[in-house]
């Protein structure tokens, strides 16, 4: 499938559950928010994920978690005081509320989502009663509005693998950074080679199975980019939560969550 094509479904997906429909192009009902489920279940998944309870509460308010995660990036990326911090693909600004609550006031978050009604979600939330230091921007992960070396810190929150362009999110991910910066990013990647019947269904790339790549491959690009100081630390505890994602199509078999860390020198 063509990248344009490509990111277009994937727009339409994550904007159609920004509106709270189905009718998208590809199949709704299963993704990496967590599938189909009572608001109960997708708590229990962010605690899985080590979320606190009443963060999530506190966010999303008694209606449930109406996040998209396949990890938790603040947890492995030790956000200090004073800190800018970027986060790829930031949806409905779950992860930038949590980093503007560690980086303080004389810190600063960022958010840069491609889909508009995410955009203006994240916003509508932001002028309600999160705090002063986060801004939302509309933008594209492979090409983000955002200066060189301004950034400390960049999370990401199973986003990455739904770029048909990886090495331009690297790229620019190693562009915005400062030197000595760091990448701390939850995602999902191969274990096996996905079968054509995955990897040719648009649905798996809109659901965070198709585009991953492996271990081998996402270290490749990472090195590329400049990075040094690359961990990946796979998560074998994600498959309940990977199969939920499209049930009866065994997705836990050939991806992973995993936790990835880097660092621009």
């Amino acid at each position: 499938m063509r990248g344009d094509r490509l990111k277009k479904l994937v727009r339409r997906r994550y904007g159609d559950i920004a509106d709270g429909g189905s009718d998208c192009g590809c199949d709704a009902g299963s993704s990496c928010c967590g599938g189909e489920g009572s608001p109960l279940d997708a708590l229990e998944t962010f605690r899985e994920f080590g979320y606190g309870a009443d963060e999530v509460k506190e966010f999303f308010g008694s209606g449930g978690a109406a996040g998209l995660s396949c990890g938790n990036p603040i947890g492995i990326a030790g956000i200090e005081r004073g800190e800018t911090v970027l986060d790829l693909g930031s949806g409905m600004g779950f992860d930038c509320y949590l980093a503007s609550l560690a980086v303080g006031e004389s810190g600063r978050v960022i958010g840069v989502d491609m889909t508009p009604e995410m955009v203006e979600k994240a916003r509508a939330k932001l002028e309600e009663d999160a705090p002063g230091n986060i801004e939302f921007r509309l933008g594209e992960i492979e090409k983000l509005p955002v200066d060189d070396g301004s950034v400390d810190v960049i999370i990401s929150n199973c986003v990455i693998n739904l770029s048909p362009d990886k090495r331009s999110v690297f790229r620019e991910a190693y562009r915005v950074l400062r030197s000595g910066g760091r990448l701390a990013v939850s995602d999902v990647i191969a274990i096996r080679p996905l079968p054509a019947e995955l990897t040719d269904d648009p649905e798996m790339h809109c659901s965070c199975i198709a585009g991953a790549v492996t271990e081998e491959e996402l270290s490749g690009l990472l090195k590329g980019a400049g990075f040094e100081d690359i961990e990946i630390r796979r998560k074998a505890e994600s498959k309940r939560i990977v199969d939920g994602w499209a049930p009866g199509r065994h997705a836990g078999d050939y991806i992973v969550s995993a936790e990835i860390r880097a660092r621009k020198p």
